[in-house]
């Protein structure tokens, strides 16, 4: 780690920030004084029920009723309520304000581009709303949404949420497989679909595994398909389907009606990555998913009415969700379809450049891909807008971070952040008031009861082990659809160290009280009993310039566990022995002799789910010839035969 951090507000424009409005504004309402952000995060912490209650107020939540209670049961993890007698509805607080200023700008790779204020937005929802309630749907029903990243989804999702139905949505390029081990378990009445979706400059069809998808959930009693990739098409093969445009037809535009809901009625349906068999059905709430994205938008990434946020991701991935709740911070959401490495890479920053997009959220595997191509945006992009890069999906190595303030722009605040589908949010944030620091997460999230615990279940500060948060908070999950007595749902985060939450990261708090997340917890390599996470291997290799990516498992071997790292070269580079030695001796400078992997081997590809994280599991049980039980969650389900019975893990 360097001695100096990377990047450091200045005084004048840590004062303008909304975190700092929100210290000052929480000074005088609780007749406090916060010095810093940790005297702020301790106080979120111990005092949880008044840093919600501020939230809500500082987030200006629109609800009929707030009631008296902000926590119930508040001993209890599972169990605890928030804001018991609350009635609210989400798609109100993002729908709030419908004037002549932008709510979508959408780019579908440089095929297509759409603009839409907030009022043609309120009015879009307004005849998708009425369509879907002249369908039958019902508070408490679900529609589904096989969709890419156009404003349909949104439209669709708040059209939904406003009845007080349940959203869930998957990408098309999933297989039929991978939508129906999702949609069928949580029965859809209605399903929402485009004809086709682009991708690396080419049209692709989606109506055919529409048709096969709607074959096999008998609840699906309508199809509605948008226009996207072309004006004509023939879906009369696809039972119960209607273009989008006649679906609405019958409808004028009108005031919306938004069910009051309790804060807990379930809001989405979101789906964990399936690789270890059937994915895990996981429900938010309208109150939930709210004021947790209010509290991560406006105060860790500091957006402000009229900025510009973007995120490359899917409808499916819960990015998706948290970028569409900008809209309740008055963003204008920058959406976007496609491939982000046509034209060699450069139409994200394009997009950023021509739109004056101020948060640009990305993955640390396209960061990585941008750096082993030696791309340099800053010669190219004066991106003067930009004020926030995030990253997330795997963790940012310190060569990444390096890459952002040296090839992209020096005067950002880069934020690694770090959370999941489970929560729908983070529990490592950014900090607009912070400085920022080589390979780690700038600051624990407000109001989030983070602490790191090591196997005996005891905190630890500077030492590894595992992500934990040992109270409740507002996102935690209603539980899983289809888990009556919660014995999955309580199996899945609570079995380890009972009444606390148990994430499933390995990782560390910094000397800065940062954090790093050295990888996966079920993805732990113990060779000889030593707990290695496997991003500390990767940050080693993937600077060497020969290697493109990697992947290392832990392979059961004559009574222990040996580390197998595999490798994907850049261009036609073969892996030799001089260049096995090599990389060995990397590791071993830079680590410990513990982390040098007992054998190396090439590999073409490498598996990554459809959100691009590495599938260490799958590929431990295809070495050790177990199945793999859902490999429809895989973006390259095929790159798995590069594991299967290598000769050179058999000595």
């Amino acid at each position: 780690m360097t001695s100096v951090p990377l990047w450091l507000p200045d005084d004048s424009s840590v004062a303008q920030t909304n975190m700092s409005e929100f210290m000052r504004w929480s000074e005088a309402r609780y007749e406090k004084k916060f010095n810093n952000y940790s005297t702020l995060y301790e106080w979120s912490v111990k005092n949880s029920q008044e840093f919600w209650d501020a939230i809500w107020d500082f987030g200006q939540v629109r609800a009929t009723t707030r009631g008296e209670v902000v926590l119930e049961h508040g001993e209890l993890m599972p169990g605890a309520r928030w804001f018991p007698e609350a009635k609210l509805n989400y798609a109100e607080n993002l729908l709030r304000n419908p004037d002549d200023s932008e709510a979508l700008v959408f780019w579908g790779e440089d095929k297509t581009k759409r603009r839409m204020t907030r009022r043609q937005l309120y009015d879009e929802v307004s005849l998708f709303a009425q369509a879907l309630n002249s369908n039958g749907v019902e508070v408490g029903d679900r529609v589904a949404g096989y969709l890419p990243n156009v404003p349909e989804a949104i439209i669709a999702m708040l059209a939904t949420a406003s009845l007080g139905a349940i959203w869930s949505s998957a990408s098309p390029d999933f297989g039929v497989q991978g939508a129906l081990d999702r949609f069928a378990q949580i029965t859809p009445k209605i399903l929402v679909c485009t004809d086709g979706y682009f991708y690396n400059g080419k049209s692709i069809d989606a109506l055919e595994k529409v048709r096969d998808i709607v074959a096999a959930i008998p609840s699906v009693k309508t199809v509605v398909i948008a226009d996207y990739t072309r004006s004509e098409y023939k879906a009369s093969h696809i039972r119960s389907s209607v273009r989008w445009s006649n679906f609405v037809a019958p409808f004028a535009k009108n005031n919306i009606f938004f069910a009051q809901l309790p804060f807990d009625h379930p809001l989405f349906i979101l789906y964990s990555s399936g690789t270890t068999g059937v994915p895990k059905c996981i429900v938010h709430s309208h109150g939930g998913v709210l004021l947790q994205h209010l509290k991560e938008h406006q105060l860790h990434a500091d957006i402000k009415v009229g900025d510009r946020l973007f995120y490359f991701t899917t409808c499916g991935w819960m990015m998706w969700n948290w970028l569409a709740s900008g809209l309740a911070s008055g963003a204008t959401l920058m959406l976007y379809d496609g491939s982000p490495l046509i034209n060699d890479g450069r139409v994200l920053f394009e997009f950023a450049e021509r739109e004056r997009i101020s948060h640009f959220g990305t993955s640390a595997k396209y960061l990585d891909t941008l750096l082993k191509a030696n791309f340099r945006p800053c010669q190219e992009y004066g991106l003067k807008h930009l004020r926030v890069i995030m990253s997330t999906g795997s963790p940012l190595t310190p060569e990444g971070f390096e890459y952002v303030y040296r090839n992209i722009k020096s005067n950002v605040c880069l934020s690694s952040i770090s959370g999941g589908t489970d929560i729908v949010s983070c529990f490592a944030l950014g900090n607009p008031m912070l400085p920022v620091w080589s390979g780690e997460l700038q600051c624990r999230g407000l109001g989030m009861a983070v602490q790191v615990f090591d196997e005996k279940g005891t905190p630890v500060h500077g030492e590894k082990g595992e992500l934990v948060c040992t109270a409740p908070f507002p996102s935690m999950p209603m539980g899983f659809w289809n888990d009556p007595d919660g014995e999955k749902f309580h199996a899945s985060y609570f079995e380890r160290f009972p009444g606390v939450w148990c994430h499933g990261d390995f990782c560390e708090l910094t000397e800065h009280d940062g954090l790093i997340i050295y990888g996966r917890s079920d993805a732990i390599l113990n060779p000889g009993g030593v707990r290695i996470g496997t991003a500390e291997i990767y940050r080693q290799v993937e600077k060497l310039p020969e290697v493109l990516e990697a992947i290392a498992i832990g392979q059961t071997w004559q009574g222990d566990i040996r580390v197998v790292l595999f490798v994907k070269l850049l261009n036609d580079i073969i892996l030799t022995e001089t260049l096995i030695e090599s990389i060995k001796r990397h590791i071993r400078d830079n680590t410990t002799p513990r982390h040098v992997p007992s054998k190396i081997v090439q590999v073409s590809d490498i598996p990554r789910t459809k959100s691009g994280k590495l599938v260490e599991l799958a590929v431990r049980n295809i070495v050790h010839g177990e199945p793999v039980k859902n490999i429809e969650s895989l973006a390259n389900p095929e790159a798995l035969e590069n594991f299967r019975s290598r000769p050179e893990l058999m000595s």
